[in-house]
């Protein structure tokens, strides 16, 4: 399945169905009088947040969402049908923009969400909603209401608790394949992922959480360099960052700061998140060589660096673990803010 994660679609919602204008017309009726019905209303245009998706590939295909138009009202009272309504289903963590790309309407951040974004229009009165006394055979019934229109943008930022992060062929697809039950491409040339992929990483019966891997940054990326900065919004709502330094490069502090370099020009708070430091490919080194590359770039971050293989499988439980705590926490505070904000008790978490 292709990856695409930024569509733009149209959307519109259901005229109304117009109102009848009709007579009785039975033999033994002396003075029928009006009995046109109303109009349906035309169908709403709804979004939806379904877990199982993880692209806004099937918005390829289809780009046009109308909802139906409602049944004109009909003779002897009866009434329209309402249009039926036009759903559109995204996956979780879709944001809904407007035309211009830049105002945010909506956020689908939780599963089974469902938000109206457009209303159908209302059906409108038959006459025999106009007889009375003055006018005992009104000869005239409303329109429907015409429907809303607009063009919006969709895009996805993938909900993932941990984001791995690094320069091309640092090694992060082979740790992900090492952590998780992903399958990525793997090889030994720069930009091997060209997508985001996600893994589900299962520590134990009740430690779980998911692993997003995106393309490697290079040097200039916030400005548009490479294929990085595409996809870096989709590590934004992660609760701590693994940034892979390849030990088996000449210059490791030069490496880890043009990642760093980037995040922070990035924006959007992803340069402050937490960040696990990691010499990565270490079973291609000698001892003296790990010590030498791994104090070299503990002194010029000032942070712990771990030292992890994913082809050995050398210091991988152990980092994922320390991820998997700090995720916790994160759940934890939230499930606190909600309940300050008025919601429910939280309960055990599990994720």
């Amino acid at each position: 399945m292709k990856f695409l994660d930024e569509c733009k679609i149209y959307i519109r919602s259901g005229n109304g169905g117009g109102g009848a204008v009709s007579f009785r017309r039975e033999k033994y009726i002396e003075y029928g009088g009006p009995d046109g019905g109303d109009g349906g209303r035309g169908g709403d245009v709804w979004i939806e947040a379904v877990e199982g998706l993880n692209t806004l590939i099937d918005f390829r295909y289809h780009q046009h969402f109308k909802a139906e138009t409602g049944v004109h009202g009909m003779g002897r009272n009866r009434h329209g049908h309402n249009g039926e309504d036009a759903t559109l289903r995204v996956p979780v963590g879709t944001q809904v923009f407007a035309e211009d790309k830049e105002t945010l309407l909506l956020d689908m951040d939780k599963a089974g969400q469902r938000v109206r974004l457009l209303k159908g229009g209302n059906g409108g009165f038959g006459n025999t909603h106009f007889k009375g006394p003055v006018n005992q055979a009104p000869r005239f019934a409303n329109p429907g209401q015409d429907g809303e229109e607009r063009w919006i943008w969709l895009r996805l930022k993938l909900i993932a608790d941990v984001g791995l992060v690094g320069l091309p062929n640092a090694g992060k697809s082979t740790f992900l394949a090492a952590a998780s039950a992903a399958k990525p491409k793997i090889a030994d040339y720069p930009f091997t992922t060209l997508a985001p992929n996600l893994g589900m990483v299962d520590l134990s019966v009740g430690e779980r959480f998911i692993l997003a891997d995106i393309p490697g940054l290079i040097e200039g990326a916030s400005e548009g360099a490479g294929l990085g900065v595409r996809f870096l919004g989709h590590v934004e709502r992660t609760a701590t960052l693994i940034h892979l330094v390849d030990g088996t490069q000449d210059d490791v502090v030069e490496a880890w700061r043009t990642v760093r370099h980037e995040l922070e020009s990035y924006g959007d708070e992803l340069g402050d998140k937490t960040e696990f430091l990691v010499l990565s490919k270490v079973d291609a080194l000698d001892a003296a060589t790990r010590k030498a590359k791994a104090k070299e770039l503990a002194k010029a971050s000032g942070a712990k660096v771990r030292q992890v293989s994913g082809v050995s499988g050398e210091g991988v439980t152990e980092l994922l673990r320390d991820a998997y705590a700090l995720v916790r926490e994160r759940k934890g505070e939230a499930a606190q803010e909600a309940v300050a904000a008025g919601g429910p008790e939280p309960q055990d978490w599990t994720p």
